[in-house]
């Protein structure tokens, strides 16, 4: 074990974090084991500017609400107080008394481990000492340009994806431990690069998967302790998986114990309701106007990926940070100096963050869910970009969905759908999205949004996905999507695994799998995905026959790739596709095999393209296309 170190707030730290530069900050704010005068202790810090008293109670003083006083730093705000014999392990929390006598019972901000809910105490905890094993990992992602790498990213709720038996004391949740083991499995075994984790910040309510943040810098008790959490991140990195984590600082939680009015004002959230509140949501919007609230988040992106080595953040709901007047009617929103609803502080932030983090750690992922067409969210650092990453392409998403919902007879009257979003590729670095906001409330599972019988609905999927791996843009499915779950995701169960024991199921897994290891095979598939040079339309005009069929290509202008894809129940026999070279086209993948729950319509195993001209190519290959079918060729 470590040797314990004396900590202490000195000018330095109280001037960097009032000027919104202190990126270490929560090595100084919080509670931490410390030593002072030879004695053991902890030493706590909080900011409360405003408040006329801060006293630390906790079970190591029998929540005495006046024997622990703190004493105020200085003119920035910031508290401190040493407590010998206070140790790891220890419940507490702030008692700030304002200036009109009002207590009030804070949770720490800068806690990294809270009581397990319907508690709300912080929790003394110690993070030196464990033994990370993924110095190759992490040495190894600075160094690649992930533009030109497969990111296929599987987007995981720890507590549903599953379940022990409850016994009536427990709710069945694994621990991080537990997951870790049987996660890593499962990725490897389907081939995808990361897993994004939803709700791991400390949050009260389990209805709000995490979205609704308490404790910033504590991962969640639900699951264990920080050090679980660290074993979980450490095994999935020595098995070759990312870590993304959910991040959301576009809002949080309005619980007593939390930010909002944290000593009696509004320190973190704007003071004005029409800047600080979402009414649709119930949540308070953090100021990011104010330096000590850029640093407290901007810093808490670094803690993740220092103390716990995440590999990246996917930013949620950007859209209602940079727009004053998203989900707001008249009246109910400030335009900004220029009269306009952009928030220009939300800018500058988003600029700092990605300056400091991606600047300092090249291979770290910032990835923005905003859902308009915000420009230049994904970019160079010092640019006039926001700087993230990657964007999830929500657009996409949308088009995707609607076009699968649709009857097929009606398909060819919207053939545009899907073609539509590489008019707009090269704008952004894409993510293509099919998360878990696609399968809640009435939006139905991804299966059940097909038309047709079943059998119809699962043929359906397995087109779709076809058609979303070989589409420009990196990969995200939500857990249960890639075994066609048929009921609509709850926090309160596990997955439908049993589902499994289907022939469907299975072979929607299966296929999912095989999708992934093309994917992940060949660079074609990856290398070039905001740029026509990695991809061709064959035919984007068969809106008759609702085919659509396309090349991907890689740097080396080998192993490139054909899709073609029938979004119909109907067999095209002798259907005429566009090829680019005078080649042989090896059969990869056949979405209507038996083994994927499919009819066992064959497709021939190697085509030989023919001289004969079709839609603007020089050559052209010839064969029955099956029913809702989806071929991919090598060449």
């Amino acid at each position: 074990m470590a040797k314990r170190q004396q900590i202490s707030i000195s000018q330095t730290d109280e001037y960097l974090f009032a000027e919104g530069t202190h990126y270490e900050i929560y090595k100084k704010l919080g509670a931490h084991l410390s030593v002072e005068g030879g004695k053991e202790g902890v030493f706590f810090a909080v900011w409360a500017p405003n408040a006329a008293s801060v006293h630390v109670i906790g079970d190591f003083n029998d929540w005495n609400e006046t024997s622990h006083k703190m004493e105020k730093c200085g003119p920035g705000g910031i508290h401190k107080l040493f407590v010998p014999g206070a140790g790891e392990g220890a419940m507490y929390k702030y008692l700030i008394t304002t200036p009109e006598g009002e207590k009030l019972y804070k949770a720490d901000p800068f806690a990294n481990q809270g009581e397990y809910r319907p508690g709300t105490a912080s929790i003394v905890a110690d993070l030196e000492g464990f033994v990370w094993e993924d110095a190759k990992w992490m040495d190894e992602r600075d160094e690649k340009d992930v533009q030109s790498q497969p990111l296929a990213i599987y987007e995981c709720h720890i507590g549903s994806f599953m379940k022990h038996p409850c016994n009536g004391t427990v709710e069945g949740f694994y621990n991080y431990r537990e997951f870790a083991d049987r996660i890593v499995d499962y990725l490897k075994e389907m081939q995808y690069t990361h897993v994004e984790l939803m709700g791991i910040a400390e949050h009260p309510f389990d209805g709000s998967w995490g979205y609704q943040v308490t404790g910033y810098y504590a991962p969640t008790s639900r699951y264990g302790t920080p050090k679980d959490f660290m074993y979980l991140v450490n095994k999935l990195h020595k098995n070759k998986i990312g870590v993304i984590l959910d991040w959301v600082p576009a809002h949080f939680a309005t619980d007593a114990h939390g930010l909002g009015r944290f000593d009696g004002q509004c320190i973190f959230e704007h003071p004005d309701s029409r800047r600080g509140e979402h009414p649709d949501w119930g949540t308070k919007i953090f100021n990011y106007g104010k330096t000590e609230v850029k640093n407290y988040l901007i810093a808490n992106v670094l803690y993740w990926l220092k103390e716990f080595h995440i590999d990246g953040i996917r930013v949620d709901a950007v859209a209602s940070m940079l727009y004053l007047d998203y989900g707001k009617s008249d009246g109910q929103w400030l335009p900004n100096i220029y009269g306009g609803n952009q928030n220009l502080e939300a800018i500058e932030f988003f600029k700092h963050m990605n300056s400091v983090v991606r600047g300092s750690y090249p291979g770290f992922l910032t990835i923005a869910e905003e859902s308009t067409a915000w420009p230049d969210v994904t970019g160079e650092i010092g640019t006039d970009s926001l700087g993230f990453t990657f964007k999830w392409n929500m657009g996409w998403m949308h088009d995707f969905c609607e076009y699968m919902k649709l009857d097929p007879i009606y398909r060819k009257y919207n053939h545009y759908g899907m073609t539509f979003a590489m008019s707009y590729n090269e704008s952004e670095n894409y993510i293509l999205p099919l998360s878990h906001d696609e399968v809640v409330h009435l939006k139905c599972s991804m299966v059940n949004k097909m038309p047709g019988y079943q059998v119809d609905k699962y043929a359906n999927l397995r087109v779709g996905y076809t058609y979303m791996f070989g589409h420009c843009g990196k990969k995200l499915l939500f857990m249960g999507q890639e075994f066609g779950q048929e009921r609509e995701w709850s926090e309160e169960r596990e997955l439908d695994w049993f589902l499994l024991g289907e022939k469907s199921n299975l072979g929607m897994q299966h296929y999912v799998r095989d999708l992934l290891k093309i994917y992940r095979k060949y660079p074609a598939m990856y290398e070039f995905d905001n740029s026509w040079k990695g991809f061709e339309w064959m035919n984007a005009d068969d809106a008759d026959k609702s085919v659509y069929s396309f090349v991907r290509r890689g740097s080396t202008g080998r192993n490139s790739l054909l899709f073609v894809m029938n979004m119909t129940p109907m067999m095209w026999e002798d259907y005429k596709v566009a090829v680019p070279k005078k080649k042989k086209y090896k059969l990869l993948l056949n979405s209507d095999e038996f083994e994927y729950g499919g009819n066992g319509n064959p497709l021939p195993a190697e085509l030989t393209a023919k001289a004969e001209p079709h839609c603007a190519q020089k050559y052209s290959v010839t064969f029955d296309l099956p029913p809702y079918c989806a071929a991919v060729f090598l060449f």
